[in-house]
């Protein structure tokens, strides 16, 4: 039986959780999320606490997928409750961003600037011009987000510059005259 699937999902005040059809719905202060869960899985309510076990007798992909489904009822419950940031820095001589309504304009070293509009749910922010506040609701759309800019110029071994996760650590090699 998987460990992280036998676990208890509190669900805090303020937020509703229902089941319908194979259909989670989680509503909540910051917004509503759905998600279709595994036709092996059932969900339980009492209380407040939120549990997931597996219908029948449980198989190496049920397991996996027991563990899986809770982690992502549990990120549905957090995100609507709390929500969901990550961080992003930009480190180099001329990088810089800006917000224009809702798209977030890069300046990377590129020929032109790369303007990248903010998906459905997440929303960028920029503090100074080196910071980039990516947030939402969503996990998985916040994480994306925050990788596709990162992708457009990831962090270089030489100097180190480019765009990484605020607290990211990039190891810097050594030149042609290091020996």
């Amino acid at each position: 039986m998987s460990r992280i699937g036998k676990a208890p999902i509190n669900v805090p005040q303020g937020v509703e959780v229902k089941v319908s059809d194979g259909v989670v719905t989680v509503k909540g202060p910051k917004g509503e999320l759905k998600r279709k869960i595994s036709d092996n899985m059932k969900l339980e309510e009492k209380d407040g606490v939120l549990t997931v076990s597996p219908i029948k007798e449980e198989t190496r992909k049920d397991s996996a997928m027991h563990g899986l489904t809770r982690k992502l009822i549990y990120n549905m419950v957090e995100g609507v409750s709390n929500g969901f940031t990550k961080d992003l820095e930009i480190v180099g001589v001329g990088y810089r961003a800006d917000k224009q309504g809702d798209n977030l304009v890069l300046s990377l070293g590129f020929s032109h600037q790369v303007t990248m509009p903010d998906p459905e749910g997440v929303t960028t922010t920029v503090e100074g011009q080196t910071k980039i506040k990516v947030s939402g609701i969503d996990r998985e759309a916040v994480g994306q987000h925050a990788a596709n800019i990162k992708r457009l110029r990831p962090p270089e071994p030489y100097k180190g510059k480019g765009i990484r996760y605020a607290g990211e650590y990039v190891r810097i090699k050594e030149g042609k005259t290091g020996k």
